[in-house]
This record gives structure tokens, sequence and C-alpha cells, in this order.
């Protein structure tokens, strides 16, 4: 997923904007994913207004919520975020019923988020009456033999302030995959694993 929205976000310039279990397809046979279904996907332009209710509910990043017309790719990897949260789960981490109901669901594990985080969703929301509510420890929500380093990847994708989530190439480089980046790792049916960190066939320069 990150190999492919880094290709989406920094090759192509596309921004999903749907991000969705429904819309990954795994070939069961191959362990190959792929991402389907690019009818809300656009090129986003700094200073162009685009809509704000976009993104199927339990995966909306928050400044969509709060009406942000001016947001970057890092709702894709919010999405993201939600998508990983669900796998090692089992169900939807925020299963909002409405808008409103799903920035709940999402205060109730993030806490309230401060006015510093909503001028970074939307600095043009001006409502600020929240209930003051503490954020929930990520490592109580998960199973406690989840592998920390899972846990951690899911709270960088799943930040109020869209400056500081994982990009999607950041994401790939996070220690939770350094088990893949093990030499002689093969898939489950023994089959060798493709070049997930090689990124020059994506004619994408390698920066450190």
């Amino acid at each position: 997923i990150c190999r492919a929205l880094n290709y989406l976000h920094r090759v192509v310039g596309v921004c999903h904007r749907d991000i969705k279990p429904q819309n990954l397809l795994v070939n069961t046979h191959t362990h190959q994913l792929k991402i389907c279904d690019f009818g809300s996907a656009k090129m986003l332009v700094p200073g162009e207004p685009n809509i704000s209710y976009i993104c199927s509910r339990y995966y909306r990043a928050p400044e969509l919520i709060f009406g942000a017309t001016e947001y970057t790719k890092a709702i894709d990897m919010w999405s993201g975020g939600c998508v990983m949260a669900e796998l090692l789960l089992g169900q939807p981490l925020f299963p909002g019923e409405s808008g409103i109901d799903q920035l709940v669901e999402i205060i109730k594990i993030l806490g309230t988020p401060t006015r510093e985080e909503i001028r970074c969703m939307n600095p043009n929301y001006t409502e600020f009456k929240f209930p003051q509510i503490k954020a929930h420890p990520w490592h109580k929500i998960f199973h406690k033999r989840m592998p920390p380093e899972a846990v951690d990847l899911v709270s960088r994708l799943l930040q109020y302030s869209p400056n500081l989530r994982c990009t999607a190439l950041e994401a790939c480089a996070h220690p939770f995959f350094d088990d893949l980046r093990a030499p002689n790792v093969s898939l489950p049916n023994g089959r060798a694993l493709p070049p997930l960190f090689n990124f020059t066939a994506q004619g994408q320069p390698i920066t450190y």
C-alpha cells in the first residue's frame, strides 16, 4: 500500500482520495496488492479548492470532516493508517455513523484537537467548542502482543496535523517493515519477495 501510494503521490502526482479495504485488490497467489477505483482521484493544485465531502466515512481524514477545501495527499496517508489499524484490530478503528459521529470516534482515541491542530487542518474553521478529552494511549487500543513497531506506524499515520503524518516513502522506511528488508526473506508460499524497497524502477530518485 505504501509503495503504491508513493508512486501515486510522487511520480504520478495524484491523490487517490478513497483509500479503503474495498479498493485494495490482493492476489492471494502472488500476494501482490493493487489499488483500484480512481473515480475520486485528482491532481491537487496548491491554492485550488477541492470538495471536502470526499473519501468513505470510516477512512476520512479529519481535515475533510472540518470542511477543508485546500488539503494535501496526506488525506491518503490518514486513510492508509485507518486501513492498517483495521488489519491489526479486525474491525474499523473509527466506525462513525455520520460526519459528526466520525469526528467523535476520532476524538475518543486521539483526544480533543488543539487550536493549532485545527488551524493546521482548516485555518478557516472558527468553531472550537469541543469537549476536552484526553488521548487514549495507542498501546491500549491494540492487543498487548501487538508489535510496538506496528502501533508506532499507525500512530505516525493518524496525526491530526497533516504535515506531521508520515509520507508514503517515510512509511516504507519505517522499522515495522524491517523484517521484509532481511536477506533471503520469502513469501509464505516460498516465492521470493518483489523488490519492495527499490524505487528506481518507479522513476523515483532516492533521497536521504
